[in-house]
């Protein structure tokens, strides 16, 4: 794994780094080099989706770049139109042959689509996934602490990670210590509030301007010291730097609690509650 960003262990043993590669949106030759560009400069986690539609992108990037594939963590997620265990299994398959890996670091389910019902049957496909060698490590995206109590009461296994909203404007406090309690790694989708206006907001630059650093980089350095991995985005390769430069300073507890204290009721950035949101 690459040296200059530090890494963490889930429960199930497997290291993955403490900041990773968002590539929604990065898509064909344009989007391969952006991803191997990200790879060579030093990000090891890389996260796609099969609703991304480039998992094949990741794919290309990861046989453009010099990076040995054991150094690297890919990241993938089922759809919610596949959770029946029959479908779940082949859409597991249909990714890898998108990307034309033999097997995926990490694997989660994208949303658990509760209307649906149907999560735990895409639960059990990613269990066997793993022990037939196409996954070494899954989790799960958007799942709330009642979703995640009844996979591991219906299978036995416990997620390893849950991917969740979680910016400035919506800090997700109880869920994050939720998983602190249950040993849950916390990952940070959206990290940056897809937003501008969390860009502009005047308690984020005071602190960036304390620090001589950009508001991104503080916003992911607060990630980082709530044990949250983000997986920011960016095609230029001067933001990717930047993004992952932010091992050379720290925040203090009031910085902490400044950033904590701009959460919102509404934060969400789509309104997407995984309580009642559906994703196909």
């Amino acid at each position: 794994m690459s040296k200059s960003i530090p890494e963490i262990t889930l429960h199930d043993g497997m290291t993955v780094p403490v900041i990773g590669f968002g590539t929604y949106n990065l898509n064909g030759n344009a989007g391969a080099n952006a991803i191997t560009n990200a790879m060579d400069i030093g990000y090891r986690l890389i996260d796609t989706a099969y609703n991304y539609e480039n998992e094949g992108t990741v794919g290309e990037a990861v046989r453009r770049s010099s990076i040995p594939r054991e150094e690297l963590r890919i990241t993938s997620k089922l759809p919610g139109r596949y959770h029946e265990y029959d479908k779940a299994v082949t859409t597991i398959q249909e990714s890898l042959y998108r990307a034309n890996l033999d097997y995926y670091d990490l694997y989660l389910i994208h949303w658990p689509n509760p209307i649906q019902d149907i999560y735990v049957e895409a639960w059990q496909a990613l269990i066997d996934a793993k022990k037939w060698g196409l996954i070494r490590s899954i989790g799960v995206c958007n799942f709330l602490p009642e979703h995640i109590d009844r996979l591991e009461k219906e299978t036995g296994v416990k997620p390893t990670m849950n991917q969740i909203e979680l910016h400035p404007f919506f800090n997700q406090e109880q869920q994050r210590k939720w998983h602190q309690d249950n040993h849950v790694q916390t990952q940070s989708w959206s990290p940056i509030a897809r937003a501008n206006d969390v860009l502009q907001n005047e308690v984020l630059q005071q602190i960036a301007n304390n620090h001589n650093k950009t508001v991104s980089q503080v916003i992911l350095r607060w990630h980082y010291q709530l044990d949250a991995i983000p997986i920011p985005k960016s095609a230029s390769p001067e933001r990717q730097l930047e993004n992952i430069s932010i091992f050379d300073f720290s925040l203090d507890e009031t910085e902490m609690n400044l950033i904590g204290e701009l959460t919102r009721p509404d934060g969400r950035n789509k309104n997407q509650d995984p309580a009642v949101y559906e994703e196909f």
